[in-house]
């Protein structure tokens, strides 16, 4: 499949990413290597982003900054007032580089695909929507707002958006079914799930000395402990709590039994702590805050377990692709979120609910001749369907199509 993608494509494209770039979430992260893959494909990319965030290093890709307003505070996960106005901040950046720029096609994230759709107009390019999430839902899912008729103006923009587009990208089955009940040519529309993971390329450091990744050390995992570890972010949906509840019961049989959790900011680390001590787990847990993408790998890499509790939503994780290829057990709550891509034959999968979720964890803690072979199976999955080679000739269709279409 390498020798497919060995074809370049001499375009030059402005990719818009209303996140604060780059930072360890799943949006940055998809982001990242659908313009490092675009760029290895001779694409020649200018990525405008927020002024938070830290710069990266890949060729080929010219990285523009909005002000970062700092002063404001951080861009939380979700819609908020603080990137609504920092939207309007990326829409004038936006006109100023399409007056400047002739660009084969843009490509948005998320909700720049709104402003765009009407840029699209004035200036002709070719618009490619790279479809993370509904937006209507994210308005509920975040518990921004229950108002019926601004979900429902959201759901109008996003319907008409997905209509203009040149073409659509998305992460999951589930948003492709979603999108292909909307649009009416289903040959623009691509499936790409956020399935590689190789380390990021930072560029120098903006980031302070409190920030992640400064000074980093590794916390040991006891002696003769076997380390069930989640990563990522300590958002709600995540179902930490679950997974708490459920090791308080794993423990009980499997002294041997270690949860670590990497990854949230210090208040979310704070509670979750504190329900390690009222389940009287405090000694058998270990949070580590938020760290770098570097040093979560060395954590996911001391486990004899990997879990993924989130207990609502239809997005595939992005870490469940990484523990598909690691060779590692993975543990993983039955919804559909998790079962688009895994099933029985490749993970231990459990209802969300502490005890289904407890014992699944005891079935993959016990690395027997079962076990391994889901882990072996979840490989082969991997490679077929997930890994760099697919992914790349994915973003090839993409541009193909591109280039087939009348501007």
């Amino acid at each position: 499949m390498e020798d497919a993608t060995a074809k370049t494509f001499p375009l030059k494209a402005l990719v818009i990413a209303p996140q604060p770039f780059f930072s360890p979430r799943g949006t940055p992260f998809s982001v990242y290597y659908r313009t490092l893959i675009t760029a290895e494909l001779g694409v020649q990319v200018d990525l405008l982003t927020y002024g938070q965030g830290q710069d990266v290093d890949i060729p080929g890709v010219r990285l523009i900054r909005i002000p970062g307003f700092k002063f404001l505070g951080p861009v939380k996960v979700g819609p908020s007032g603080l990137k609504l106005f920092l939207d309007v901040i990326l829409v004038f950046w936006a006109l100023g580089l399409l007056l400047r720029h002739r660009y084969d096609f843009v490509q948005v994230h998320e909700e720049a695909v709104f402003f765009s759709t009407y840029l699209k107009k004035i200036f002709g390019f070719k618009l490619v929507y790279d479809m993370h999430s509904s937006l209507p839902q994210q308005l509920t899912n975040f518990q921004f707002t229950n108002s019926r008729w601004l979900i429902g103006l959201f759901k109008k923009m996003e319907e008409t958006s997905l209509k203009k587009a040149e073409a659509v990208i998305t992460i999951c089955p589930d948003l492709k079914d979603y999108v292909n009940r909307i649009i009416s040519n289903p040959r623009k529309h691509f499936l790409i799930e956020n399935s590689i993971f190789e380390e990021i390329r930072l560029g120098p450091d903006r980031s302070t000395a409190g920030d992640p990744g400064a000074g980093e050390e590794l916390k040991p995992i006891p002696e003769g402990r076997a380390a069930v570890v989640y990563a990522g972010t300590l958002e709600s949906y995540q179902g930490i709590d679950l997974l708490i509840e459920a090791f308080a019961l794993v423990v009980r049989e499997e002294r041997r039994a270690y949860l670590v959790i990497v990854g949230g900011t210090a208040e979310q680390v704070a509670r979750y702590r504190t329900l390690t001590g009222e389940r009287g787990i405090e000694n058998d847990s270990l949070f580590t805050g938020r760290v770098s993408q570097k040093m979560a790998k060395a954590y996911t890499g001391l486990a004899q377990v990997l879990v993924s509790p989130r207990n609502r939503g239809t997005n595939t994780p992005l870490k469940v692709y990484e523990h598909l290829q690691s060779g590692i057990p993975l543990v993983a709550t039955e919804i559909y979120s998790h079962t688009q891509v895994l099933t029985p034959e490749v993970a231990f999968l459990a209802k969300p609910e502490p005890l289904p979720f407890a014992q699944a964890i005891l079935a993959a803690l016990r690395d027997d001749q079962p076990c391994r072979e889901k882990t072996a199976r979840a490989r082969e999955l991997y490679a077929a369907q997930y890994a760099r080679p697919v992914y790349k000739d994915k973003i090839r269709q993409v541009l193909e199509y591109l280039r087939s279409c009348a501007a």
